[in-house]
């Protein structure tokens, strides 16, 4: 039989196609796009595909496909659209079993009918549950609930050869899934822990002006009894828009409110309580077309980070990001030279490395980019992620070519 008449006897025959020109992950083309509706058809799509020696990429929304490095090919695109749902709710538990293809906001609006929600407020439009967790994304929430990691309690994955697990003997599979970016294994479902929607939130903006300015007012923030819920800071760079840092503050009316008025006290410097968020909360600083970086370390270390990249581009370049739990995205032009790029990553790395660690990892750049740099750095992968990438998918058949990511 054909690869599509395997296919087919998988998932269905109105669920298998040839893989058209808009096919693609980062530029790479698929041979064959599937559409499992259960977990038990992805199970069957990789027997298929592991009998004929065929590479997968699981997606999503495909929102964040063009993240990390692009495989090296990509025989068969899995669109898991179709599994989406809240597949078990206990509200008085906290948890949630939801299918991987269910976009986050369809989860939000289900949970709130009950007055839940899930701590991932994530910036990526449309984004699914399944590519959430696969890319480790989170938003500001990050800073008092953590990453998907911190968040997910178990998870449903089908495995190169077909078979669906969710324990592997000495690995925490939930907890290794999140970041890997489908090179471990397909996410079919999740068990996610839950908190009660806040009964009010508060926001705190002020201005600032160095990023030194932003590491101390975060510094008083964090050593505070304040329990801002995140801190976010917006480094515009020469866009014209002033720099501000920003605190979020949630509870009950009257508790929210006084924790805000006392953060503004706190942070003096025209800072101003407001009941909406500043435009830029949540999102990233850059556009479809620009050049994405990530850098993460200690976060009284981020300012200095900040600052070598400022020195390595000649000009300020814009910086948003969750500065309370030491994590920043930075935006570039596409049309950042080669050279200056690769400069930009080592000094951040450089200084992270003297600085207690961290990491700069160039998410997304076009191909002609991407191709003259370094991805993510020196010692990015662990030995505990090298020996479960070796014993779950030994032919590399799973995203090929694709490394996990923080």
């Amino acid at each position: 039989m054909s690869v599509i008449e395997v296919l087919a006897e998988a998932c269905g025959p109105e669920h298998v196609w040839e893989a058209g020109p808009g096919d693609r992950v980062d530029g790479v083309p698929a041979g064959w796009v599937v559409a499992p509706g259960t977990a038990e058809e992805v199970s069957g799509v990789l027997r298929a595909a592991a009998a004929a020696g065929l590479s997968i990429v699981p997606s999503g929304a495909g929102t964040k496909l063009d993240w990390g490095l692009p495989p090296a090919h990509v025989d068969i695109l899995m669109d898991l659209g179709r599994m989406s749902g809240v597949l078990d709710h206990e509200p008085d538990e906290l948890t949630a079993t939801v299918a991987a293809g269910t976009p986050m906001r369809a989860l939000r609006a289900h949970l709130l009918r009950k007055g839940q929600r899930i701590p991932l407020d994530v910036a990526s439009p449309g984004a699914t549950l399944g590519g959430v967790l696969a890319t480790n994304e989170a938003g500001p929430l990050r800073h008092r609930f953590g990453t998907p990691r911190d968040l997910v309690a178990g998870v449903r994955v089908a495995l190169d050869e077909g078979s669906l697990e969710r324990q592997l003997d000495g690995h925490d599979l939930a907890r290794h899934i999140c970041g890997s970016f489908g090179t471990l294994g397909v996410i079919t479902e999740a068990t996610v822990r839950l908190e009660p929607m806040p009964s009010a939130r508060a926001w705190v903006v002020r201005p600032v002006s160095t990023p030194r300015e932003v590491q101390q007012l975060t510094e008083a923030l964090v050593g505070s009894s304040l329990g801002a819920a995140a801190i976010e800071a917006d480094l515009p760079g020469g866009t014209g828009r002033p720099a501000e840092l920003a605190a979020l503050f949630e509870g009950s009316r009257a508790g929210s409110a006084a924790r805000a008025e006392g953060a503004a006290h706190l942070l003096g410097g025209g800072a101003s309580v407001e009941h909406t968020p500043p435009d830029w909360w949540g999102r990233y600083p850059f556009d479809a077309d620009d050049v994405a970086l990530k850098i993460w370390g200690q976060p009284s270390e981020l300012f200095a980070v900040v600052y070598a990249l400022r020195d390595a581009a000649g000009i300020p370049v814009p910086v948003r990001g969750s500065v309370g739990a030491g994590i920043a995205h930075v935006a570039l032009p596409a049309t950042v030279p080669p050279e200056r790029l690769a400069g930009m990553l080592t000094a951040a790395r450089t200084v992270l490395l003297a600085r207690g660690g961290g990491g700069c990892t160039l998410l997304r750049a076009p191909a002609d980019l991407r191709e003259l740099v370094e991805t993510y750095g020196p010692g990015r992968l662990s030995d505990a992620t090298v020996r479960l990438k070796l014993a779950l998918d030994p032919e590399e058949r799973m995203a090929p070519g694709r490394l996990p990511t923080c």
